[in-house]
């Protein structure tokens, strides 16, 4: 089976394999104080062979979080979400708040309508796909989580290690086509929550365009870049973009490519590359009855295909 490479030894971190083709657990390296340049070159290379590291007990506090986090590069923000009238509980901008607390620290009610705003983080998706500018990196640290067993385990899909064993026919449609997809936030979250979107034509907003096949560049490896957020492909009839659109996307989900992360005690970190993995987030009993106070801190991809094909304007899709 392709999947992990062979890559020069790391001698100053700690590397535990959790799959056969991808993701890692890192130890040994001291998070109290800033990660030394040599130590992070580690971690780097570890990324961009495994696709998701995690980082068990990391401890970073708000700030810290977006210290290591900016040494990947630059940072997204949470402003348009601001600037569309949604207040922010957390002290840094730079920190998106993806857990289950409202502002005045109660937990989302089950029939909360944020609830169906972030039921769209349960499709296997890529972070910022529906933005001008996509995202790289994700860091997602366990500020506090609910009771062990109730839940909440991050999933992971390997989409490098999914488009190699493509059946070889369809691989070379793919390659010879150069196909672009249209990637919308608003479907996503239509399809995710069809009632409370039931009003919304995602044609009324802008789309972001990336290729749906394209070279992950850290590794040198061919990536199939496609989410939850594609609403179609271009150049192909509706019927045809759906059906593509689903093969692939349902060969990317096939269990032997998923990666289920437990999150285990607050101060866990798991560090993905958005290029060459999907994700999503799953539910449990924790949901209306217990904290799960979970921020992320996201670095704009800096890639020669970053941009995708849209103009480089800040034109970017957020909820209201």
């Amino acid at each position: 089976m392709p999947g992990i490479t062979a890559q020069p030894s790391l001698k100053l971190i700690n590397v535990k394999e959790l799959h056969p083709t991808f993701g890692a657990e890192i130890s040994g390296i001291d998070f109290s104080k800033p990660v030394d340049d040599d130590v992070f070159q580690e971690v780097l290379a570890a990324i961009t062979k495994y696709g998701v590291c995690v980082f068990r007990q990391a401890g970073l506090d708000d700030e810290r979080h977006v210290e290591f986090a900016r040494k990947f590069g630059e940072l997204d923000d949470v402003t348009p979400y601001i600037a569309g009238g949604r207040a922010h509980r957390l002290p840094y901008f730079e920190l998106f708040d993806v857990g289950n607390i409202d502002l005045d620290g109660s937990i989302f009610a089950i029939d909360n309508v944020r609830r169906d705003w972030n039921k769209g983080n349960s499709l296997f998706h890529v972070d910022s796909s529906f933005n001008p500018r996509r995202a790289g990196y994700s860091l997602l640290r366990a500020h506090e989580l609910p009771p062990k067993g109730t839940g909440g385990n991050t999933e992971y899909a390997d989409t490098r290690t999914a488009f190699e064993e493509l059946p070889e026919d369809l691989k070379a449609e793919l390659l010879s086509n150069d196909y672009i997809a249209a990637h919308s936030l608003w479907h996503s979250r239509k399809v995710a929550a069809p009632e409370t979107f039931k009003d919304i034509n995602p044609d009324d907003y802008p789309y972001s365009r990336h290729k749906l096949v394209q070279i992950h560049e850290p590794s040198g490896r061919m990536n199939l870049y496609v989410a939850a957020h594609v609403h179609h492909i271009e150049g192909l009839p509706d019927e045809k973009s759906k059906e593509l659109f689903n093969k692939l996307y349902e060969h990317c989900k096939q269990p032997k490519y998923v990666l289920s992360v437990e999150w285990e005690k607050d101060g866990d970190l798991i560090l993905w590359d958005n290029t060459c993995v999907m994700h999503r987030a799953t539910g449990g009993s924790f949901e209306g009855k217990f904290k799960r106070d979970m921020r992320r801190a996201t670095v704009h991809d800096g890639s020669s295909t970053a941009w995708g094909f849209n103009e480089k304007s800040d034109k970017r899709q957020g909820l209201p």
